[in-house]
């Protein structure tokens, strides 16, 4: 009994002078957060969520984005900028400027769009969120909720701020059957989605050709740009916006038509504008991702339109005469892309510049699987018709998609689900000898990308859903959508 009092003392003094445990870091910018957060009763979570959504985080030295937007929280003036500054007690140059009164403007904003709702379940924010969105049509709000939630599930670690993985099952209300703008395909280029810009913001034409590509950056977000192409007051508009994280593509002008974008008139009339989400002057907006769909994008619309693949005839916002805009900016890799427009191919002597192949992309939406397999139509947020749904087992036994792909090459692989908060957690997705664990409780009815393969031609299973997980919850196979990205 004396030992053991003796060893007990002895852990007893060691640990007295055992270092006290690390506390969690701070920052001003997480103090801004939390501060905000507290103020006006809004999760702290959510409005980092929020600012990198909008913003990655980056004030922009207080200069508004392309659609009046200022600051991480992006309160565009006139409307929610000064909402903000009447709710705070701030200046509206203080709001614009200061990242602290951004911060705490955007959480009244917020706040004063929440209604009657339980304030500390984040699910329930999803309709403020989309309404802080200021959106054009449910289609883009919800588009940029989705964004805005994927970060609060995936979860974010930055030197300043972060938010830890939480598995949200959205309550996102009447937009709950939105449609979604992904499943509807461009005629003029089958890798992007389509969805118009307003007729107010463009001129309606019959060009059969052009000679110029000019590449823009949206000086805002993805679903931000694709909003402010629909509001018929912008008087601007692009033929296609390509995401920062995936490469995601969506046209909204058709190439008949003449897009409002180069600011000039005859420009307008001679080219194709392709906008690419981010700012100047923050380099982290340039993805391969994005680099790889956006050359790919190019090399089409040269091809279709005998365009030569040179630096004279694609060219940058910027070099358009008489433009008073910077973009794409000093961070844009103008030889890394030029080199993907080209493609990498070794030259064949009696072909010295082997053409790349063009554009393509298909959605499959028809798995197979076996007996083990259910075929459901139950959830609003399916791809389809119906999808497939089995128990989890240690078995693979997956339902497979199949695809017949054109030519050997990279292809980018994007998977389709509902979620329900009684699916898996870590469904397993087969794809090339890797294994890919998707959390189908969260983030359904949108595209998530798989990763980018390599696969050579012809008909074979793409993507695999597995059976073999200890995890509970049903694992669920809806659709997949594979495109070519060289």
């Amino acid at each position: 009994m004396r030992t053991a009092r003796l060893a007990a003392a002895v852990s007893l003094l060691l640990l007295a002078h055992l270092p006290a445990p690390a506390q969690a870091a701070t920052s001003p910018l997480s103090d801004a957060f939390t501060k905000a957060a507290t103020a006006f009763d809004v999760p702290a979570d959510l409005l980092v969520a929020i600012a990198y959504t909008e913003s990655r985080l980056d004030a922009h030295e207080g200069q508004p984005s392309a659609s009046g937007g200022y600051g991480m929280m992006h309160l565009v003036s006139p409307g929610p900028l000064e909402k903000a500054a009447q709710l705070t007690g701030e200046s509206a140059d203080r709001v614009k400027t200061d990242t602290t009164a951004n911060i705490l403007g955007g959480s009244a904003v917020l706040a004063s769009l929440a209604g009657q709702i339980n304030r500390k379940d984040l699910a329930a924010w999803y309709p403020a969120v989309a309404a802080y969105s200021g959106a054009a049509s449910d289609t883009v709000a919800r588009l940029y909720t989705d964004a805005v939630y994927e970060v609060l599930n995936k979860g974010l670690t930055t030197p300043e701020v972060s938010i830890t993985p939480s598995p949200v099952q959205p309550q996102r209300g009447e937009l709950e059957n939105a449609r979604s703008f992904a499943q509807v395909i461009s005629a003029d280029y089958p890798a992007a989605h389509w969805i118009a810009a307003s007729a107010s913001n463009y001129t309606a034409g019959n060009r059969t050709s052009v000679d110029r590509v000019v590449i823009h950056v949206t000086q805002g977000s993805y679903a931000g740009a694709i909003s402010w192409f629909q509001n018929p007051r912008s008087r601007v508009s692009a033929h296609y916006v390509v995401r920062s994280k995936d490469g995601d593509i969506t046209q909204m002008v058709r190439h008949k038509d003449i897009g409002w974008h180069a600011g000039n008139s005859s420009y307008n009339r001679r080219s194709i504008g392709i906008e690419h989400e981010g700012f100047v002057n923050n380099a982290s907006w340039f993805t391969d991702a994005m680099y790889r769909a956006s050359a790919a994008l190019t090399r089409a619309i040269c091809d279709k339109y005998r365009i030569p693949k040179d630096r004279k005839h694609i060219i940058a916002h910027k070099e358009v005469p008489g433009a008073d805009h910077t973009d794409p900016g000093p961070h844009w890799n103008w030889n890394r892309y030029m080199q993907l427009v080209n493609g990498t191919s070794t030259p064949d002597p009696g072909n010295p510049k082997p053409k790349p192949p063009g554009a393509w992309s298909a959605v499959i939406d028809t798995p197979t699987g076996s007996a083990n397999w259910g075929s459901s139509d139950f959830s609003g947020q399916k791809y389809g018709k119906t999808y497939r749904f089995a128990k989890p087992a240690k078995t693979a036994d997956a339902a497979w998609f199949t695809a017949k792909l054109p030519s050997d090459g990279k292809y980018k692989i994007d998977v389709w689900y509902p979620a329900n908060k009684g699916y898996n957690t870590v469904a397993p997705h087969l794809v090339k000898g890797n294994t890919i664990e998707i959390n189908q409780t969260v983030a359904g009815g949108s595209w998530q990308h798989l990763g980018t393969f390599a696969f050579t031609a012809g008909t074979q299973k793409v993507v695999g859903v597995s059976r073999w997980t200890t995890t509970p919850g049903y694992v669920v196979a809806d659709a997949i959508r594979v495109t070519r990205v060289s």
